[in-house]
């Protein structure tokens, strides 16, 4: 049995009391009461023999009782024994301090005098020194033993320190520097051959005796020099040659790469700040290149022709873009190492040239967009080549614009957006421009701004198909439209976002300052990353920026307003394919109703009035004029099918986005609204009604059989609109009322109509009201 466990801190009954009880009933299950027995027995056994052994164990304590209390009182008078002896040697020791306090300080003033000795015994030495070092210098010049001659210069410019307060101290010093110059005179042969040569012993040698007579600064120059001069040489013969400015760039910026790892190996034997040297040779080499870059920049934009000048500039900084890419993946695992200072420096250097077109690309892209968006035709002789050209340009439209976003984002990083999209508000202005000018001549060749009437009805469909044609372009526009803000936000967000700090607020002043304090308190910057040109050369522009960058974080890039004006636009575009349609279909409708006028005339009094006074109403025939119509408007359905079986996105989006003339009167029931064939055959209908109303209130004068036949008309329109589940409008109504009323109940029937209209019908009827 464990009866460790009942020194356990957490030790627990129930568990201990199951845990014996655990095994017994696995191995013999009819046996818990003997097992409890038993297990009883062994605790009283165990309980006794504790209980003896803490008997004991009290009986040799208090046996040793006496014994340690002797103990305690021989420590006792021992302690106080020590503190008496310790207040003894207190007393001695103050009783000391008073006695040779006047003897110490005499010690400290001959120790002071002792050291200005010594002091003014090494200033005479040194003195002597320079004298004896002065006397020989000319002797060691001779021997040309650079290191020999370095250790005497050493020597006395330590002799020099110790001479500042004589009178001949600044004499000395040019004497000094003289010397040096001397040596460095002496030594600048073999200082290039040994750049030359690349020869590392004598390098270290050179490196030695410049650090030595503080002249490490004139040494790296020389070092510089040799170097910078074979590439400027080299760029000077690339320059001269045939290749294009790209392919000179690329092979110079590969020579300049190479030779940053080759000259890094070298200086790391040599230099104690390699990274520096070789950064500080790559700044003095972009800075000496004759003709320099900014000159070969300029003279090959010129040189492109204005549509190439954008290409041009990108395949030149994309060479430059490669080279520094390249360049940061050298340095970047030894960045601490370097002088972060002169890193920026050569960043600067490096994409400098190209600041100023960065700084101009908004209107680079704009120029460079408007020149290609004239060049997509959108205006042909026929009619439905227009049509066709208009439903291609859409994708060209925003494969331009697409394009542009990759010039902004491969130029400038995504700096320039504000640029960028000041020239896509020009493309989609320009394109919606050109549009609207094919829409007024595609109207023109289908004479849809012919206003006078023809008796000849000549039922053409041509015309409206083409028009749902440009309808379903401009759906397509919209559509397009709206994908492209979409990635154009995205796209935006992705590159530039990394310039907005999360501390940036548009309503704080210090919004920007706050954000590069914040990043200057990051462990190690990479100048290859922050390179920022905008921030340097346009700070009004990259505050926008900011504050466009702000916007679509805040309220997401689902719902930017980058393009607002171009859907704008795109949204009137539509508005007027979609007057286009409708003017095709109801223009054939208006010149038959413009005859109406025409037609109706008062019939001469005498025997065919009083004859015709007789017919009834129904021997009547509607005229041709409105059976024309009423089987135009019948065939209308027909020809809207498309409208509902046609499964076009586009088409749809476009036909929603637009608004047609007539709409429903107030208080009509609009289940028209839900179907787009049924809007537009309501609105149409409308039209008809609308117009054939104001064309009888322009006739001069009406007969008796006149009105009749006018009456016979209207009712057989009526019945055109109730087959096509239309309802006649209400002044049409009102009008075929006052038609039919005698002239004798005419006061009576006009009470609850229009006073207007009573008054108009009554005059044409020669109705006194």
């Amino acid at each position: 049995m464990d009866f460790s466990k009942f020194l356990d801190d957490d030790f627990d009954v129930k568990d201990w009391v199951n845990g014996a009880f655990k095994v017994v009933q696995k191995d013999a299950p009819g046996k818990a009461d003997t097992h409890a027995a038993t297990l009883v027995m062994k605790l009283q056994l165990f309980i006794q023999e504790v209980n003896n052994a803490i008997e004991e164990t009290s009986i040799q304590a208090l046996q040793n009782m006496p014994r340690v209390l002797r103990d305690v009182d021989a420590l006792k008078q021992e302690a106080s024994f020590l503190k008496d002896q310790m207040i003894l040697v207190k007393e001695d020791i103050k009783k000391f301090e008073q006695d040779t306090v006047q003897s110490m300080q005499v010690l400290v003033e001959i120790d002071q005098v002792k050291g200005r000795m010594q002091l003014a015994a090494e200033a005479l030495q040194e003195a002597d020194k320079w004298s004896t070092l002065s006397a020989d210098i000319e002797e060691t010049f001779k021997t040309q033993d650079f290191a020999v001659i370095s250790s005497k210069l050493t020597s006395m410019q330590n002799s020099l320190a110790m001479l500042v307060d004589t009178p001949d101290y600044s004499e000395k010093c040019v004497h000094l520097e003289a010397l040096k110059n001397r040596l460095e005179a002496l030594a600048s042969p073999q200082i290039v051959a040994t750049f030359n040569s690349m020869s590392i012993d004598q390098a270290k040698l050179f490196v030695k005796v410049f650090t030595e007579i503080d002249r490490m600064p004139q040494l790296l120059a020389y070092y510089y020099k040799c170097h910078k001069g074979q590439l400027v040489s080299m760029w000077q013969d690339l320059s001269q040659s045939e290749l294009s400015l790209n392919q000179q760039l690329s092979e110079f910026y590969d020579t300049l790469l190479s030779t940053w790892h080759a000259q890094l190996q070298w200086s790391s034997q040599v230099f104690k700040n390699p990274y520096e040297v070789v950064t500080v040779l790559l700044i003095q080499t972009l800075g000496a290149m004759v003709p320099s870059i900014p000159v070969c920049l300029s003279a090959a934009v010129e040189r492109s022709a204005q549509e190439e000048r954008l290409d041009t500039l990108l395949e030149l900084h994309h060479t430059a873009s490669t080279f520094g890419h390249s360049l940061e993946a050298a340095m970047l695992p030894h960045l601490g190492e370097n002088n972060l200072l002169k890193v920026t420096e050569l960043v600067c250097v490096l994409y400098d040239p190209y600041k100023p077109y960065q700084l101009q690309y908004g209107e680079l892209e704009e120029a460079h967009l408007l020149i290609q968006i004239s060049a997509v035709p959108l205006e042909h002789g026929e009619v439905i080549d227009c049509v066709e050209e208009l439903s291609h340009s859409v994708g060209k439209l925003f494969g331009l614009a697409g394009a542009a976003v990759d010039r902004c984002v491969k130029l400038t990083d995504g700096l320039a957006v504000c640029g960028l999209l000041k020239a896509l508000k020009a493309l989609f202005t320009k394109y919606v421009s050109d549009f609207s000018t094919t829409l007024q001549s595609i109207r023109k060749k289908c004479k849809l701004e012919d206003a006078s009437g023809s008796s000849l009805f000549q039922e053409d469909w041509t015309a409206f198909q083409n028009s749902v044609r440009i309808i379903a372009t401009c759906g397509e526009l919209l559509r397009q439209c709206g994908e492209f803000e979409q990635q154009l936000s995205n796209k935006i967000l992705g590159t530039a976002g990394k310039y907005l700090s999360e501390s940036y607020s548009p309503r704080s002043l210090t919004g920007i300052q706050e954000a590069s304090s914040t990043e200057r308190k990051s462990a190690t910057k990479n100048p290859w990353q922050e390179y920022n040109y905008l921030q340097r050369g346009n700070m009004a522009e990259y505050n926008s920026l900011m504050e466009v960058l702000y916007s679509l974080k805040e309220k997401g890039t689902g719902n930017s307003n980058l393009l607002a004006e171009a859907r704008a636009a795109l949204t009137r575009l539509n508005q007027q394919a979609n007057q286009l349609a409708f003017d095709s279909v109801f223009l054939q409708i208006k010149h038959q109703l413009i005859l109406v006028s025409k037609m109706e005339r008062q019939e001469e009094p005498g025997l065919g009035e009083s004859y015709t006074e007789d017919l009834p109403t129904f021997s009547l025939s509607p005229q041709e004029y409105i059976t024309n119509i009423g089987q135009f408007l019948m065939s209308l359905p027909l020809h809207l099918e498309p409208f509902v079986t046609q499964e076009d996105p586009a088409l749809e989006m476009a036909l929603h986005a637009g608004k047609l003339p007539f709409p429903p009167e107030q208080g009509d029931d609009l289940p028209e609204l839900d179907n787009t064939a049924d809007y537009w055959l309501g609105s149409i209908a409308r039209a008809t009604m609308q117009t054939y109303c104001d064309a009888i209130l322009l006739i001069p004068q009406l007969g008796t059989h006149s009105t009749k036949q006018l009456a016979t008309d209207i009712d057989y329109l009526s019945n055109v609109m109730d087959a096509l589940g239309l309802q006649p409008s209400r002044t049409m109504q009102h009008i075929v009322t006052l038609l039919r009323a005698k002239p004798e109940d005419y006061r009576q029937t006009a009470k609850l109509l229009p006073r207007r209209l009573a008054s108009t019908i009554a005059a044409l009827r020669f109705i006194d009201y």
